[in-house]
């Protein structure tokens, strides 16, 4: 699968789909070229994970609503919660460990840590 266009108005249709990768970059940017084939590979690979590309400069809304502050800047969600955010350029070997280790996640672990934690945050109040 190649890798798609995320905007403000698809994101939500693309974040709710099993495993997405999402790429913020940049045109201007030189680690984000260079991680762009790595990506796409990584993407011909992984047919039954979405794998998007959310351009910071045009997608400014996107781009604050993840406190994205450095490109590239690799985000793994799956089943819709967030549960990977890092900056920098991954090397091929290092993005293939990662896309490994949120396969074998446990999400009804993580949603009872999620609810948990929401349960205490209420308490605080």
């Amino acid at each position: 699968m190649a890798t798609v266009d995320v905007t403000e108005q698809n994101f939500n249709e693309i974040a709710e789909k099993g495993i997405v990768l999402l790429d913020f970059w940049a045109d201007w940017c030189a680690p984000c070229q260079a991680f762009e084939p790595i990506f796409a590979q990584a993407s011909e690979r992984h047919t039954d994970i979405t794998f998007g590309r959310i351009d910071t400069d045009a997608q400014p809304v996107l781009t604050a609503a993840f406190q994205v502050s450095a490109v590239p800047t690799l985000m793994a969600i799956r089943d819709g919660i967030q549960v990977f955010a890092q900056p920098g350029a991954l090397p091929a070997p290092v993005l293939e460990e990662l896309i490994e280790r949120v396969r074998a996640l446990d999400m009804d672990e993580i949603r009872a840590q999620l609810a948990q934690q929401s349960e205490a945050g209420q308490q605080d109040l």
